[in-house]
């Protein structure tokens, strides 16, 4: 008795994962899997939707709206301060966005408007977004005076060995 209850169950298994083959040969020849009139997973998104459902499905909301402050740093500073200062990177985990000027006096400048622009910028983002503004000088030329040079030194203010 028991042994026909086990054939009898092993050939119903056999007949459903037939089934189920011919089932999935069937759709694969119509071209698929279709939707059918009520909308659901497989349907076609418009291009933004998909980007913000991929932007909150990842965890990318800070990072994107930092990436729009990039984008739109003069209207949040203004036209004469986006042309001598701009946006280089932000950190995420230190919340410090990373500010280079073309100039020493506009470093000067930018790191006296910090706290404002930082308020300014989590009005924007959200409080918290921005804790810090690091603003960075222009950098200093190589100095390689000469043909030449001791091996290892920094040029010719270089006297300490």
């Amino acid at each position: 008795m028991d042994l026909a209850r086990v054939a009898l169950r092993a050939a119903k298994e056999q007949a459903r994962a037939r089934g189920a083959a011919a089932v999935q040969k069937k759709q694969a020849r119509r071209g698929g899997l279709r939707s059918g009139a009520r909308a659901d997973g497989r349907d076609p998104l418009p291009l933004g939707a998909a980007i913000s459902r991929l932007i909150t499905e990842r965890g990318w909301e800070a990072p994107a709206a930092v990436g729009g402050v990039m984008g739109r740093w003069p209207q949040l500073v203004g036209p004469e301060v986006a042309l001598h200062c701009s946006p280089d990177r932000y950190d995420e985990d230190e919340r410090v966005l990373t500010v280079q000027c073309d100039s020493t006096a506009w470093a000067t400048q930018l790191r006296l408007l910090a706290p404002t622009l930082v308020a300014r910028l989590n009005a924007d983002l959200g409080h918290g977004t921005v804790k810090v503004i690091k603003v960075l000088a222009p950098a200093a030329p190589h100095r390689s005076y000469g043909r030449l040079r001791a091996p290892g030194s920094r040029g010719p203010g270089d006297t300490y060995g």
